[in-house]
């Protein structure tokens, strides 16, 4: 018999999964309810980075990926969902709806992905030059593709150099501006909070001859003109469209291809710069020569264990009551 109707117990336990999902400086746009037995994921637009995230974007894939462990938790307990995305079309915030399908047992998949979950965090440091394997690329590849996305490896020095220098102009143009660059500066933390990036976090301060633009989030310097890294794996996450829709369902793949590589054990930032600036994320498109639209930028590579991590808000601070 399928069960009708989920729980406070059940949304508590899983929404302490949910809120593990990364976000734009860890803003954490989201909430959750429950609705008629079901479970609903809303875009909470007191927490939105009004100036990096004018239309939304960032806060539909973060809750796309708070989606996707929501998704997890539930089926590890045995009392999986089945996910309508946009329930109600007319309405802004929603973004998901979990209503209750038929139980079973978690797949080894599941339960391996479901266990990365507290593990996965954002690693802004240098990785090591070991070559990530073959197999675990293949892996990263799946994964997204098993949520209806695609995943493009960078391959080639011209290539990677291609990326890197779209991604460095993105950065460029956003830093002109002053509203950008003092709101970045408010989600930076110096002293034990709930969201934002602690410094401890960040990695070390960008200097000009980076590959890869990093944002200043760290306080850490190093000897002048060392490279950042040398040879890092670029990938591209994309989807077929860059409807509301398509953007959530970009956020689950996100959260898929991370979590596969946390259980890899791979280490993972993201590059948001080239997707916020509308005429560097055609240009990316155009080099990667793909169909559909870019969604996020990553460096993939094997980092140190551990490490800090962003925080997170308590459970209660995030779920409103009926």
């Amino acid at each position: 018999m399928i069960s009708t109707t989920f729980t406070p117990a059940g949304l508590r336990s899983a929404v302490a999964a949910a809120i593990r999902a990364p976000s734009l400086h860890n803003s954490q746009p989201w909430r959750f309810r429950l609705s008629d037995g079901g479970i609903e994921v809303r875009i909470d637009p007191d927490r939105l980075p009004q100036v990096s995230d004018p239309n939304r974007w960032a806060a539909r894939l973060s809750c796309g990926a708070a989606v996707f462990n929501l998704r997890l938790a539930l089926a590890v307990a045995g009392t999986p969902a089945e996910v309508r995305l946009r329930p109600h079309p007319h309405d802004l915030d929603t973004v998901a709806l979990l209503v209750p399908a038929r139980p079973r047992p978690a797949t080894p998949a599941e339960q391996d992905l479901y266990s990365a979950i507290s593990r996965r965090h954002s690693n802004r440091r240098p990785f090591w030059p070991n070559p990530v394997a073959a197999d675990a690329r293949w892996r990263l590849i799946e994964a997204a593709r098993a949520e209806g996305a695609w995943l493009e490896m960078v391959i080639g020095a011209g290539a990677v150099q291609t990326v890197a220098e779209i991604a460095r102009s993105a950065n460029r143009v956003l830093e002109r501006d002053c509203a950008y660059r003092a709101e970045l500066t408010r989600w930076i933390r110096t002293s034990p909070a709930g969201d934002g990036i602690p410094v401890e976090a960040g990695g070390p301060v960008p200097e000009p001859q980076d590959l890869l633009p990093q944002r200043a989030f760290g306080v850490r310097t190093r000897a002048p003109g060392r490279d950042f890294e040398p040879e890092p794996l670029v990938a591209v996450l994309g989807v077929q469209g860059d409807s509301a829709t398509d953007q959530i369902t970009a956020g689950q793949a996100l959260q898929r291809v991370l979590l596969t590589a946390t259980d890899s054990r791979l280490a993972v930032s993201m590059l948001s710069q080239p997707i916020e600036v509308p005429r560097a994320r055609e240009q990316l498109r155009l080099a990667l020569g793909r169909y559909g639209a870019p969604q996020m930028v990553m460096r993939i590579g094997y980092g140190q264990p551990g490490g800090p991590s962003a925080p997170r808000r308590g459970v209660d601070e995030t779920i409103d009551l009926a």
